[in-house]
Protein backbone atom coordinates (compact mmCIF):
# COMPACT_ATOMS: atom_id res chain seq x y z
CA UNK A 1 0.00 0.00 0.00
CA UNK A 2 0.99 3.61 -0.47
CA UNK A 3 -0.32 7.14 0.29
CA UNK A 4 -1.69 8.70 -2.15
CA UNK A 5 -1.69 13.32 -1.59
CA UNK A 6 -4.10 14.68 0.40
CA UNK A 7 -4.73 17.63 2.64
CA UNK A 8 -6.29 17.58 6.21
CA UNK A 9 -7.43 19.85 9.13
CA UNK A 10 -7.65 19.23 12.90
CA UNK A 11 -11.35 18.69 13.65
CA UNK A 12 -12.01 18.53 17.11
CA UNK A 13 -10.51 15.32 18.31
CA UNK A 14 -10.64 13.86 14.81
CA UNK A 15 -9.16 15.18 11.25
CA UNK A 16 -10.37 16.26 8.19
CA UNK A 17 -8.78 14.70 4.88
CA UNK A 18 -9.46 15.62 1.40
CA UNK A 19 -8.06 15.19 -1.58
CA UNK A 20 -8.30 16.42 -5.63
CA UNK A 21 -10.53 14.09 -6.73
CA UNK A 22 -13.32 15.99 -4.01
CA UNK A 23 -13.13 13.09 -1.58
CA UNK A 24 -13.00 13.16 1.80
CA UNK A 25 -12.91 11.52 5.60
CA UNK A 26 -13.06 11.95 8.99
CA UNK A 27 -10.25 10.04 11.07
CA UNK A 28 -9.66 9.79 14.68
CA UNK A 29 -6.28 10.74 16.18
CA UNK A 30 -4.88 7.03 16.39
CA UNK A 31 -6.46 6.01 13.07
CA UNK A 32 -4.62 9.53 11.51
CA UNK A 33 -1.66 8.60 12.93
CA UNK A 34 -1.50 5.30 11.64
CA UNK A 35 -2.28 6.75 7.99
CA UNK A 36 0.38 9.19 8.15
CA UNK A 37 3.01 6.59 9.91
CA UNK A 38 1.80 4.13 6.92
CA UNK A 39 0.82 1.62 9.13
CA UNK A 40 -1.67 0.35 7.63
CA UNK A 41 -1.95 -2.74 9.46
CA UNK A 42 -3.13 -1.05 12.50
CA UNK A 43 -6.12 0.31 10.65
CA UNK A 44 -9.22 -1.84 10.92
CA UNK A 45 -10.30 -3.94 7.46
CA UNK A 46 -13.58 -1.47 7.00
CA UNK A 47 -11.25 1.93 7.20
CA UNK A 48 -8.66 0.13 5.25
CA UNK A 49 -11.33 -0.11 2.67
CA UNK A 50 -12.54 3.04 2.79
CA UNK A 51 -9.35 4.81 2.38
CA UNK A 52 -8.89 2.94 -0.96
CA UNK A 53 -11.84 3.27 -2.04
CA UNK A 54 -11.62 7.00 -1.54
CA UNK A 55 -7.84 7.23 -3.33
CA UNK A 56 -6.34 8.08 0.06
CA UNK A 57 -4.60 4.81 -0.37
CA UNK A 58 -3.74 2.71 -2.95
CA UNK A 59 -1.87 -1.16 -3.99
CA UNK A 60 0.88 -0.34 -5.84
CA UNK A 61 0.20 -4.29 -6.97
CA UNK A 62 -2.96 -2.72 -8.85
CA UNK A 63 -2.87 -1.35 -12.00
CA UNK A 64 -1.42 1.95 -12.99
CA UNK A 65 -3.14 4.36 -10.08
CA UNK A 66 -3.90 6.92 -12.73
CA UNK A 67 -5.83 4.80 -14.89
CA UNK A 68 -8.19 4.04 -11.37
CA UNK A 69 -8.90 7.57 -10.66
CA UNK A 70 -9.08 8.96 -14.13
CA UNK A 71 -12.96 9.00 -13.73
CA UNK A 72 -13.86 10.65 -10.40
CA UNK A 73 -10.63 13.37 -11.31
CA UNK A 74 -12.79 14.08 -15.11
CA UNK A 75 -16.17 14.42 -13.28
CA UNK A 76 -14.95 17.07 -10.49
CA UNK A 77 -13.13 19.46 -13.54
CA UNK A 78 -15.50 18.35 -15.77
CA UNK A 79 -16.35 22.10 -16.66
CA UNK A 80 -12.60 22.22 -18.30
CA UNK A 81 -14.51 20.04 -21.08
CA UNK A 82 -16.53 22.37 -22.18
CA UNK A 83 -16.23 25.95 -24.04
CA UNK A 84 -18.03 29.58 -23.02
CA UNK A 85 -21.76 28.36 -21.80
CA UNK A 86 -22.78 31.77 -20.14
CA UNK A 87 -23.15 34.61 -22.36
CA UNK A 88 -24.18 37.98 -20.41
CA UNK A 89 -25.64 40.42 -21.84
CA UNK A 90 -26.22 43.64 -19.79
CA UNK A 91 -28.72 45.69 -21.76
CA UNK A 92 -28.57 48.46 -19.75
CA UNK A 93 -26.81 50.25 -16.60
CA UNK A 94 -29.80 52.35 -16.22
CA UNK A 95 -31.41 51.15 -12.76
CA UNK A 96 -35.47 52.33 -11.34
CA UNK A 97 -33.79 51.06 -7.88
CA UNK A 98 -30.75 52.36 -5.52
CA UNK A 99 -29.69 49.30 -3.54
CA UNK A 100 -27.56 49.96 -1.18
CA UNK A 101 -25.31 47.12 -1.80
CA UNK A 102 -25.08 47.70 -5.90
CA UNK A 103 -22.26 46.27 -7.52
CA UNK A 104 -22.68 47.41 -10.55
CA UNK A 105 -22.48 51.38 -9.99
CA UNK A 106 -20.79 53.54 -8.06
CA UNK A 107 -21.25 57.30 -7.22
CA UNK A 108 -19.10 58.68 -9.75
CA UNK A 109 -20.85 56.78 -12.56
CA UNK A 110 -23.26 59.14 -14.17
CA UNK A 111 -23.16 57.91 -18.02
CA UNK A 112 -26.26 55.54 -18.83
CA UNK A 113 -26.80 53.96 -22.26
CA UNK A 114 -28.99 50.88 -23.89
CA UNK A 115 -27.49 48.29 -25.94
CA UNK A 116 -28.92 48.98 -29.63
CA UNK A 117 -29.77 46.29 -32.67
CA UNK A 118 -26.52 46.42 -33.82
CA UNK A 119 -25.15 45.85 -30.69
CA UNK A 120 -26.85 42.73 -29.63
CA UNK A 121 -26.90 41.50 -32.98
CA UNK A 122 -23.21 41.24 -33.15
CA UNK A 123 -22.93 40.12 -29.54
CA UNK A 124 -25.17 37.18 -30.40
CA UNK A 125 -23.28 35.85 -33.69
CA UNK A 126 -19.77 36.60 -31.28
CA UNK A 127 -22.20 34.42 -28.76
CA UNK A 128 -23.03 31.24 -31.31
CA UNK A 129 -19.54 30.83 -32.05
CA UNK A 130 -18.83 29.03 -28.98
CA UNK A 131 -18.07 25.65 -29.60
CA UNK A 132 -20.16 24.55 -26.78
CA UNK A 133 -24.16 23.39 -27.83
CA UNK A 134 -25.69 24.41 -24.61
CA UNK A 135 -25.63 27.86 -24.00
CA UNK A 136 -27.08 30.17 -21.52
CA UNK A 137 -28.14 33.76 -22.68
CA UNK A 138 -28.48 35.99 -19.24
CA UNK A 139 -30.09 39.45 -19.44
CA UNK A 140 -28.92 41.99 -16.81
CA UNK A 141 -28.44 45.29 -15.88
CA UNK A 142 -28.91 47.89 -14.37
CA UNK A 143 -32.71 46.98 -14.74
CA UNK A 144 -32.97 44.96 -18.23
CA UNK A 145 -36.69 45.37 -18.50
CA UNK A 146 -35.99 49.30 -19.21
CA UNK A 147 -34.97 47.70 -22.44
CA UNK A 148 -37.32 44.69 -23.33
CA UNK A 149 -37.58 45.79 -27.01
CA UNK A 150 -33.40 44.17 -27.29
CA UNK A 151 -34.34 40.95 -24.89
CA UNK A 152 -37.03 40.46 -27.48
CA UNK A 153 -34.73 40.73 -30.35
CA UNK A 154 -31.81 38.70 -29.14
CA UNK A 155 -34.11 35.65 -27.80
CA UNK A 156 -35.76 36.04 -31.86
CA UNK A 157 -32.82 36.24 -33.56
CA UNK A 158 -30.87 33.31 -31.72
CA UNK A 159 -33.57 31.48 -32.36
CA UNK A 160 -33.11 32.17 -35.80
CA UNK A 161 -29.55 31.81 -35.98
CA UNK A 162 -28.57 29.16 -33.15
CA UNK A 163 -28.48 26.10 -35.99
CA UNK A 164 -28.22 23.16 -33.66
CA UNK A 165 -27.31 25.38 -30.62
CA UNK A 166 -29.91 24.45 -27.41
CA UNK A 167 -30.25 27.90 -25.47
CA UNK A 168 -31.67 28.32 -22.16
CA UNK A 169 -32.88 32.16 -21.71
CA UNK A 170 -32.77 33.77 -18.14
CA UNK A 171 -33.24 37.12 -16.68
CA UNK A 172 -32.69 38.80 -13.76
CA UNK A 173 -34.90 41.91 -12.34
CA UNK A 174 -36.10 43.72 -9.50
CA UNK A 175 -40.01 42.95 -11.70
CA UNK A 176 -40.43 46.12 -10.91
CA UNK A 177 -41.44 47.03 -14.66
CA UNK A 178 -43.14 43.41 -15.68
CA UNK A 179 -46.18 44.13 -17.40
CA UNK A 180 -48.60 41.21 -19.14
CA UNK A 181 -46.75 41.59 -22.35
CA UNK A 182 -43.70 41.09 -21.17
CA UNK A 183 -45.16 37.85 -19.07
CA UNK A 184 -46.60 36.57 -22.06
CA UNK A 185 -42.81 36.57 -24.08
CA UNK A 186 -41.54 34.76 -20.90
CA UNK A 187 -44.20 31.62 -21.25
CA UNK A 188 -43.57 31.57 -25.13
CA UNK A 189 -39.98 30.45 -24.87
CA UNK A 190 -39.62 30.28 -22.14
CA UNK A 191 -37.41 32.54 -20.20
CA UNK A 192 -36.79 31.62 -16.15
CA UNK A 193 -36.39 35.08 -14.23
CA UNK A 194 -34.66 35.65 -11.17
CA UNK A 195 -34.92 38.31 -8.81
CA UNK A 196 -33.61 40.05 -5.41
CA UNK A 197 -35.86 39.24 -2.06
CA UNK A 198 -33.55 40.35 0.95
CA UNK A 199 -36.12 39.09 3.47
CA UNK A 200 -39.05 40.39 5.27
CA UNK A 201 -40.57 43.70 4.29
CA UNK A 202 -38.50 45.52 6.20
CA UNK A 203 -35.05 44.05 5.65
CA UNK A 204 -36.03 44.24 1.89
CA UNK A 205 -37.56 47.71 1.60
CA UNK A 206 -34.31 49.30 3.62
CA UNK A 207 -31.51 46.99 0.80
CA UNK A 208 -33.50 47.46 -2.29
CA UNK A 209 -35.10 51.14 -2.26
CA UNK A 210 -36.81 52.90 -5.63
CA UNK A 211 -34.63 56.38 -6.46
CA UNK A 212 -37.97 57.95 -5.01
CA UNK A 213 -36.79 56.34 -1.75
CA UNK A 214 -40.26 53.76 -1.58
CA UNK A 215 -40.08 50.05 -0.78
CA UNK A 216 -40.12 47.81 -2.72
CA UNK A 217 -41.12 44.24 -1.01
CA UNK A 218 -44.50 44.61 -2.03
CA UNK A 219 -44.08 44.64 -5.58
CA UNK A 220 -41.19 42.08 -5.69
CA UNK A 221 -43.62 39.83 -3.66
CA UNK A 222 -46.79 40.75 -5.70
CA UNK A 223 -44.63 39.68 -8.72
CA UNK A 224 -43.17 36.46 -7.80
CA UNK A 225 -46.72 35.27 -6.79
CA UNK A 226 -47.62 36.46 -10.26
CA UNK A 227 -44.65 34.77 -12.55
CA UNK A 228 -45.15 31.46 -10.43
CA UNK A 229 -48.76 31.54 -10.91
CA UNK A 230 -48.00 31.63 -15.01
CA UNK A 231 -45.94 28.89 -14.77
CA UNK A 232 -42.67 31.14 -15.07
CA UNK A 233 -39.61 29.30 -13.66
CA UNK A 234 -38.95 32.00 -10.72
CA UNK A 235 -35.89 32.25 -8.11
CA UNK A 236 -34.38 34.58 -6.02
CA UNK A 237 -31.26 35.38 -4.25
CA UNK A 238 -31.08 36.95 -0.84
CA UNK A 239 -27.93 39.09 -0.35
CA UNK A 240 -26.86 39.70 3.62
CA UNK A 241 -26.51 43.21 4.91
CA UNK A 242 -25.76 44.46 8.09
CA UNK A 243 -29.72 44.74 8.84
CA UNK A 244 -29.93 40.72 7.86
CA UNK A 245 -27.78 39.32 10.37
CA UNK A 246 -30.43 38.93 13.18
CA UNK A 247 -33.20 37.72 11.10
CA UNK A 248 -31.99 34.36 9.70
CA UNK A 249 -35.93 32.57 10.00
CA UNK A 250 -37.51 35.50 8.99
CA UNK A 251 -35.62 35.13 5.54
CA UNK A 252 -36.55 32.23 5.59
CA UNK A 253 -40.49 32.50 6.48
CA UNK A 254 -40.45 34.89 3.76
CA UNK A 255 -39.02 32.79 1.37
CA UNK A 256 -41.53 29.99 2.17
CA UNK A 257 -44.36 32.39 2.55
CA UNK A 258 -43.70 32.71 -1.06
CA UNK A 259 -43.84 29.55 -1.88
CA UNK A 260 -39.91 29.65 -3.00
CA UNK A 261 -37.91 26.43 -1.67
CA UNK A 262 -34.31 26.94 -2.40
CA UNK A 263 -32.82 30.36 -1.69
CA UNK A 264 -29.37 31.34 -2.32
CA UNK A 265 -27.59 33.31 0.51
CA UNK A 266 -25.20 35.70 -0.83
CA UNK A 267 -22.28 37.51 1.15
CA UNK A 268 -21.78 41.05 -0.01
CA UNK A 269 -18.65 41.74 -2.27
CA UNK A 270 -16.57 45.24 -2.22
CA UNK A 271 -17.25 46.60 -5.55
CA UNK A 272 -19.53 49.62 -6.17
CA UNK A 273 -22.01 51.23 -3.93
CA UNK A 274 -21.02 47.97 -1.41
CA UNK A 275 -17.83 48.90 -1.20
CA UNK A 276 -18.11 52.83 -0.53
CA UNK A 277 -21.05 52.10 2.01
CA UNK A 278 -19.20 49.15 3.51
CA UNK A 279 -19.05 51.18 6.82
CA UNK A 280 -22.84 51.07 6.78
CA UNK A 281 -23.86 47.80 5.86
CA UNK A 282 -21.09 45.57 5.78
CA UNK A 283 -19.58 43.20 8.27
CA UNK A 284 -16.79 40.86 9.44
CA UNK A 285 -16.54 37.35 8.39
CA UNK A 286 -17.11 35.97 11.13
CA UNK A 287 -20.71 37.85 11.83
CA UNK A 288 -21.50 36.57 8.22
CA UNK A 289 -21.06 32.83 9.08
CA UNK A 290 -22.57 32.74 12.49
CA UNK A 291 -25.22 34.22 10.52
CA UNK A 292 -24.80 31.46 7.68
CA UNK A 293 -24.57 28.48 10.37
CA UNK A 294 -28.01 29.84 11.30
CA UNK A 295 -29.52 29.66 8.28
CA UNK A 296 -28.80 25.98 7.54
CA UNK A 297 -29.44 24.82 11.65
CA UNK A 298 -33.05 26.45 10.30
CA UNK A 299 -33.19 24.38 7.01
CA UNK A 300 -32.22 21.46 8.45
CA UNK A 301 -34.67 21.24 11.67
CA UNK A 302 -37.29 22.30 9.20
CA UNK A 303 -36.55 19.48 6.73
CA UNK A 304 -36.94 17.04 10.16
CA UNK A 305 -40.19 18.81 10.03
CA UNK A 306 -41.00 18.24 6.90
CA UNK A 307 -40.23 21.78 5.57
CA UNK A 308 -38.07 21.04 2.50
CA UNK A 309 -36.22 24.59 1.69
CA UNK A 310 -32.77 24.22 0.54
CA UNK A 311 -29.77 26.69 0.57
CA UNK A 312 -27.89 27.84 -3.14
CA UNK A 313 -24.39 27.65 -2.04
CA UNK A 314 -24.65 24.70 0.16
CA UNK A 315 -26.16 23.08 -2.84
CA UNK A 316 -22.99 23.86 -5.55
CA UNK A 317 -20.61 22.95 -2.52
CA UNK A 318 -22.33 19.58 -1.50
CA UNK A 319 -22.56 18.17 -4.98
CA UNK A 320 -18.60 18.22 -5.04
CA UNK A 321 -18.32 17.15 -1.30
CA UNK A 322 -20.92 14.30 -1.96
CA UNK A 323 -21.28 13.61 -5.56
CA UNK A 324 -17.38 14.04 -6.89
CA UNK A 325 -19.56 16.77 -9.34
CA UNK A 326 -18.47 20.42 -10.15
CA UNK A 327 -21.57 23.07 -11.92
CA UNK A 328 -20.21 25.42 -13.57
CA UNK A 329 -20.77 27.99 -10.94
CA UNK A 330 -17.86 30.54 -12.22
CA UNK A 331 -16.53 31.85 -8.87
CA UNK A 332 -16.42 28.25 -7.35
CA UNK A 333 -13.86 26.91 -10.08
CA UNK A 334 -10.05 26.22 -10.69
CA UNK A 335 -9.75 27.70 -12.65
CA UNK A 336 -12.32 30.35 -12.29
CA UNK A 337 -15.05 30.16 -14.91
CA UNK A 338 -13.46 34.13 -16.58
CA UNK A 339 -13.34 34.07 -20.17
CA UNK A 340 -13.44 30.15 -20.57
CA UNK A 341 -16.87 29.60 -18.66
CA UNK A 342 -18.71 32.96 -19.23
CA UNK A 343 -18.58 35.90 -21.30
CA UNK A 344 -20.34 39.45 -20.69
CA UNK A 345 -21.49 41.73 -23.64
CA UNK A 346 -21.69 45.59 -22.01
CA UNK A 347 -24.63 47.47 -23.48
CA UNK A 348 -21.77 49.65 -25.64
CA UNK A 349 -20.46 46.82 -27.53
CA UNK A 350 -17.21 45.83 -25.33
CA UNK A 351 -17.17 42.47 -24.29
CA UNK A 352 -15.42 41.42 -20.62
CA UNK A 353 -13.94 38.30 -19.31
CA UNK A 354 -16.74 37.65 -16.59
CA UNK A 355 -19.97 39.96 -14.69
CA UNK A 356 -17.25 41.19 -11.99
CA UNK A 357 -14.62 42.50 -15.05
CA UNK A 358 -17.25 44.95 -15.71
CA UNK A 359 -18.40 45.74 -12.88
CA UNK A 360 -14.50 46.94 -12.16
CA UNK A 361 -15.21 48.83 -15.61
CA UNK A 362 -18.27 50.46 -14.12
CA UNK A 363 -15.95 52.02 -11.64
CA UNK A 364 -13.64 53.71 -13.99
CA UNK A 365 -11.12 50.43 -15.18
CA UNK A 366 -11.55 48.49 -18.01
CA UNK A 367 -8.51 45.60 -17.08
CA UNK A 368 -10.71 42.86 -18.14
CA UNK A 369 -12.43 43.96 -21.16
CA UNK A 370 -11.36 41.45 -24.11
CA UNK A 371 -12.58 43.87 -27.04
CA UNK A 372 -15.65 44.99 -28.57
CA UNK A 373 -17.91 43.09 -30.37
CA UNK A 374 -16.77 44.67 -34.04
CA UNK A 375 -13.86 42.33 -33.23
CA UNK A 376 -16.58 39.59 -34.19
CA UNK A 377 -14.52 36.22 -33.72
CA UNK A 378 -14.93 34.34 -30.67
CA UNK A 379 -11.36 32.51 -31.15
CA UNK A 380 -9.55 36.32 -30.52
CA UNK A 381 -11.55 36.83 -27.35
CA UNK A 382 -10.25 33.09 -25.90
CA UNK A 383 -6.77 33.77 -27.64
CA UNK A 384 -6.47 37.31 -25.24
CA UNK A 385 -3.63 37.53 -22.75
CA UNK A 386 -6.14 39.29 -20.10
CA UNK A 387 -8.31 35.99 -20.53
CA UNK A 388 -4.80 33.88 -20.21
CA UNK A 389 -3.50 35.46 -17.18
CA UNK A 390 -6.92 35.22 -15.28
CA UNK A 391 -6.84 31.86 -15.80
CA UNK A 392 -3.97 31.12 -14.80
CA UNK A 393 -4.41 33.31 -11.47
CA UNK A 394 -7.35 31.25 -10.33
CA UNK A 395 -5.83 27.87 -10.56
CA UNK A 396 -6.07 26.47 -6.62
CA UNK A 397 -3.83 24.07 -7.61
CA UNK A 398 -0.56 26.12 -7.62
CA UNK A 399 -1.38 29.04 -5.28
CA UNK A 400 0.32 29.18 -1.97
CA UNK A 401 -2.12 29.12 0.63
CA UNK A 402 -4.68 27.13 -1.56
CA UNK A 403 -2.84 24.29 -2.96
CA UNK A 404 -2.48 22.69 0.42
CA UNK A 405 -5.73 23.36 1.79
CA UNK A 406 -8.19 20.97 3.17
CA UNK A 407 -10.40 22.76 0.95
CA UNK A 408 -9.06 23.29 -2.09
CA UNK A 409 -11.12 20.46 -4.01
CA UNK A 410 -14.44 22.59 -3.50
CA UNK A 411 -13.53 26.11 -3.51
CA UNK A 412 -12.35 28.94 -6.18
CA UNK A 413 -11.18 32.16 -5.87
CA UNK A 414 -11.87 35.13 -8.08
CA UNK A 415 -8.80 37.38 -9.29
CA UNK A 416 -11.30 39.86 -10.35
CA UNK A 417 -12.26 41.03 -6.42
CA UNK A 418 -8.71 40.89 -5.80
CA UNK A 419 -7.66 43.27 -8.16
CA UNK A 420 -10.88 45.48 -6.70
CA UNK A 421 -9.01 45.49 -3.73
CA UNK A 422 -5.12 45.42 -3.67
CA UNK A 423 -4.34 46.49 -7.92
CA UNK A 424 -3.28 43.07 -7.91
CA UNK A 425 -4.79 39.42 -9.76
CA UNK A 426 -3.28 37.50 -7.03
CA UNK A 427 -5.06 37.75 -3.56
CA UNK A 428 -1.95 39.05 -1.31
CA UNK A 429 -3.34 38.13 2.21
CA UNK A 430 -3.05 34.85 3.51
CA UNK A 431 -6.74 34.95 4.53
CA UNK A 432 -8.53 37.69 2.77
CA UNK A 433 -12.22 38.13 2.86
CA UNK A 434 -13.46 35.87 0.72
CA UNK A 435 -11.42 33.30 1.97
CA UNK A 436 -12.77 33.13 5.03
CA UNK A 437 -15.92 33.52 3.81
CA UNK A 438 -15.64 30.65 1.95
CA UNK A 439 -13.58 28.31 4.28
CA UNK A 440 -16.17 29.21 6.58
CA UNK A 441 -19.21 28.54 4.79
CA UNK A 442 -17.40 24.81 4.65
CA UNK A 443 -16.69 24.71 7.87
CA UNK A 444 -20.61 25.05 8.63
CA UNK A 445 -21.12 22.66 6.20
CA UNK A 446 -18.80 19.80 7.48
CA UNK A 447 -19.63 20.65 10.96
CA UNK A 448 -23.17 19.39 10.17
CA UNK A 449 -21.81 16.06 8.29
CA UNK A 450 -19.76 15.17 11.00
CA UNK A 451 -22.05 16.17 14.31
CA UNK A 452 -25.95 15.55 12.61
CA UNK A 453 -26.17 12.02 11.77
CA UNK A 454 -29.20 13.03 9.88
CA UNK A 455 -27.07 15.76 7.72
CA UNK A 456 -25.92 13.70 5.13
CA UNK A 457 -29.28 12.17 4.35
CA UNK A 458 -30.90 15.85 4.16
CA UNK A 459 -28.23 17.06 1.93
CA UNK A 460 -28.03 14.40 -0.47
CA UNK A 461 -31.81 15.44 -0.92
CA UNK A 462 -30.96 19.01 -1.25
CA UNK A 463 -28.86 18.30 -4.30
Amino acid sequence: MKNNYFNFKQWNDQYLLTNEFGKYIFLGKEDFKYLVNKQYEKLSRDLQVQLQEKFFIYDVKDDVFIEQVLNSYRDHKQYLFSATSLHIFVLTNACNMCCVYCQAQDSAKEKKGKMDRETAKKAVDIALQSPNQYLTFEFQGGEPLLNFEIIKFIVEYSQEKKNDKVITYSLVTNTLLLQEEMLDFFEKYPISVSTSLDGDQKIHDGNRPQITGEGTFRFVSSNIRKMKQRGIQTGAIETTTRRSLKSPEKIINTYRDLGLYHLFIRPLTPLGYAKEHWSEIGYKPEEFLEFYRQVIQILLEYHKRGIFISEGHARIFLRKILMGYSENYMELCSPCGAGIGQLVYYYDGNIYICDEGRMVAEMGDSMFCLGNVNMGIYDRLMENRVCKVTCQASVLEGLPGCCDCVYQPYCGVCPVIFYASNQSIYDREVHSYQCKVYQGMLDVLFEFLCNDPDAKSIFEMWI
